[in-house]
């Protein structure tokens, strides 16, 4: 009833509407064994592997304990979703066969029209048979009818389609992604449910390919001019970008660990994409076809073991520290206008920066400054607060320009044409908070860099090296005042290198600062903090 085309699913006669209700034990009756990858060999699974603890159980997956059994995870991957801790009232296999039948059960030519919220996602069969890819189909409407508030998820028809390969039946299949739909695990989601919450992770590993994967993300920087637009695609390198022998193996995982493996499992591929395109770096103009291609390429350059050995080798965040990120990237998008029912953006997302002009740096090494940044800051473009040729020299006059703003991004040009700056997380006012003395302010996200004779970025030790947090002494020194004469952040006074700070109260409006002390076992309240200004100079920066 509109101009929008309607995806369809049209079945024959010939096609088994009816739902499968043997007891049958076994699985595979979907899957087209040509195409099913060789078990590697039998799996040597512990009789009491579900009794095991958390902890082992990650372990064991992780080294592919039931990899090289295609029953072994039949039997498996349903008592372990039968963990995963859910709403109350979450559809099961009996609802599903009600609904299915209600739906299908006729066996005359139906036509029903898929969920929306699958439209323009890849709806990946792997290796299915016609049967399976049918089965396939009316498990997504029958998600689409029971569970409407989903708008958008990408990751759903994958997850679907890898399930059914191991389930007895399409009610079991259905009952295992309804649980994950429906889970209520504390900062551990599964599936991204709105275009809202998936933009968020897509933002969310950006800022997570900044700290991790600097070369590749200088790399995609310089060769694309929307590196969000890259990053939006991060889960498609996944599902079903990975050929099905890497795709089962993530899942192995997944079903225990949630979203973090995720996004794990896609740093490592964007690392292997640096050193794979190395030196030479992307052959074509489109990066991101060239993303596909090689993750779809992926065993001809890693196994699957070496794969997941980097993944796990990868430091990354908590489970908390990340949701902490995702809501301060969702936070951004709702003031951009987004909002939880909305299916696909109405504007682009990204800032355009052929319109930036300055004296001191070009739009293309803005770009690249812009995607230092973190993600939910950069889809705001920039404005100008202060210039020394607009508006002099004065320090005072660059602190009531700045004042009332959070972050404000510092370029600097020397008169032998070198470019340098830093990215500020907090509002300069906060320099008042001190009184008479100079103290730091701040938080962890706060870096400088440089852009010319070469582009770098130097920021928080702890970051990459989160182990140095319990090292560190409990400082009970004063904070240093920025004299003219001591070298920047280098004061015999100043404490602790390695100590960063905890933020000031939060302002209604204002997007969540991260990389507070909080997000560190820190001992000390000064800890993440790499911002002071007084009428003598401004310090960023701390320690040696």
């Amino acid at each position: 009833l509109g101009s929008s085309p309607v995806t369809i699913v049209v079945t024959s006669e010939a096609d088994t509407w009816d739902i499968d209700t043997s007891s049958c034990p076994g699985c595979g009756h979907f899957v087209d064994w040509d195409q099913m990858p060789e078990a590697q060999q039998e799996a040597q699974i512990p009789r009491d592997v579900l009794e095991r603890p958390p902890k082992e159980l990650k372990r064991l997956a992780r080294a592919g304990c039931w990899a090289g059994s295609h029953a072994g995870r039949a039997r498996l991957y349903p008592r372990l979703i039968q963990r995963v801790s859910c709403r109350l009232v979450t559809p099961d296999a009996l609802v599903y066969r009600d609904v299915a039948g209600r739906l299908f059960g006729k066996r005359s030519v139906s036509s029903h029209p898929l969920p929306e919220f699958l439209e323009g996602c890849p709806m990946p069969t792997y290796c299915l048979n016609p049967h399976g890819v049918t089965a396939l189909k009316k498990i997504l409407i029958c998600v689409g009818e029971l569970f409407p508030d989903i708008t958008h998820s990408p990751l759903l028809p994958a997850l679907a389609a890898l399930l059914l390969h191991y389930s007895r039946d399409e009610a079991q299949c259905f009952e295992s992604l309804a649980r994950l739909i429906a889970s209520n695990a504390p900062h551990a989601a599964y599936i991204d449910q709105s275009f809202l919450a998936h933009q968020a992770s897509c933002m969310t590993f950006g800022d997570l390919a900044n700290k991790h994967c600097p070369a590749a993300h200088r790399l995609i920087a310089g060769a694309a001019h929307d590196v969000l637009e890259v990053y939006s695609e991060w889960l498609s390198w996944l599902f079903p970008g990975l050929p099905f022998a890497f795709a089962v193996r993530v899942l192995d995982v997944f079903l225990l660990e949630g979203q973090k493996v995720l996004y794990r499992i896609a740093l490592a591929l964007l690392k292997q994409f640096r050193l794979s395109a190395a030196p030479a770096g992307p052959q074509g103009s489109d990066i991101k076809a060239e993303l596909q291609a090689f993750v779809g390429n992926i065993a001809q350059h890693v196994s699957v073991e070496k794969l997941l050995e980097r993944a796990f080798g990868i430091r990354l965040f908590s489970r908390k520290e990340i949701w902490l990120l995702q809501m301060a990237n969702r936070k951004a998008l709702v003031e951009r206008g987004i909002t939880v029912v909305q299916r696909r953006p109405s504007f682009h997302l990204a800032v355009d920066m052929q319109s930036f002009s300055s004296s001191v740096v070009t739009a293309q090494e803005m770009r690249l400054v812009w995607a230092w940044i973190p993600e939910r800051f950069s889809l705001f473009p920039p404005l100008l607060l202060f210039s020394t040729s607009r508006d002099g020299c004065s320090l005072q006059r660059f602190y009531t320009c700045c004042e009332g703003y959070e972050p404000t991004v510092l370029l600097i040009k020397t008169t032998e044409g070198e470019v340098c700056g830093a990215f500020l997380s907090s509002d300069w006012s906060e320099r008042k908070k001190s009184g008479a003395t100079s103290g730091f302010f701040g938080t962890g996200e706060c870096f400088v860099f440089t852009v010319r004779p070469e582009a770098d970025r130097y920021e928080w030790v702890f970051i990459k090296k989160p182990e140095l947090a319990k090292a560190v002494p409990r400082s009970r020194q004063r904070s240093p005042s920025p004299a003219a004469e001591s070298p920047l952040g280098s004061s015999r006074d100043s404490p602790s290198p390695n100590l960063l700070a905890v933020p000031s109260p939060q302002r209604r409006g204002r997007l969540s600062p991260f990389l507070a002390v909080r997000h560190f076992l820190l001992p000390s309240k000064s800890a993440s903090m790499f911002m002071c200004g007084s009428r003598d100079g401004i310090v960023i920066g701390k320690g040696g």
